[in-house]
C-alpha cells in the first residue's frame, strides 16, 4: 500500500520532509521516497557498510541503496527513534532491522543519520552506523 500525493505535500519544514523519507522507506515506496530528494542530492552511505559510497540522483539513490537492501536482507527497516534540528541540518538518531536473506542472522543496530534540507527536497544524507554489527549479519559462518 503506498503513501498519497498528500501525505507529501503537507510541508516543506527540514523534520517533516525526512520523517516522510523515513515512511516512504518503511512502505518500500520508492516513488514516494524520490519525491523527498532534490535532483541533484548527495547521499552518503558509511565506509565499511555494505553499499558503501556516494550516489546521486534520486534514481541512483534508490535503485543503489533501497532496491539492493530489500535484494540482500527481509524487512530491512530504519526506525527514526528521536530528532535534532537546527536549521537545514536534522539528525536523527535510529536503528536498522533486518535479517540477511544470505545468513539468516538478524540485527538490530543503531546509526545516526545527518540530513541537509533546502526548498522542501533532500540535498544531502550521511550515514553513521555500527558497520561491524551489519557485517556480523552478512557474514557466512
Amino acid at each position: 500500500m503506498g503513501l498519497t500525493p498528500e501525505d507529501f505535500a503537507v510541508s516543506t519544514a527540514p523534520r517533516d520532509v525526512v520523517r516522510r523519507q523515513y515512511l516512504a522507506s518503511a512502505a518500500a515506496d520508492l516513488d514516494a521516497l524520490r519525491a523527498t530528494l532534490a535532483p541533484d542530492v548527495e547521499w552518503t552511505e558509511m565506509t565499511g557498510f555494505p553499499l558503501a559510497g556516494t550516489y546521486r540522483t534520486p534514481e541512483g539513490v534508490t535503485s543503489n541503496v533501497m532496491e539492493v537492501l530489500g535484494r540482500d536482507w527481509s524487512d530491512w527497516t530504519a526506525h527514526d527513534d528521536s530528532y535534532v534540528v537546527e536549521g537545514e541540518n536534522v539528525v536523527v538518531l535510529a536503528r536498522y532491522t533486518a535479517k540477511n536473506k544470505a545468513t539468516g542472522k538478524a540485527m538490530n543496530v543503531r546509526v545516526a543519520h545527518h540530513f541537509v534540507v533546502r526548498g522542501g527536497l533532500i540535498v544531502r544524507f550521511e550515514q553513521f552506523v555500527d558497520t561491524a554489527q551489519v557485517a556480523e549479519a552478512a557474514r557466512v559462518d
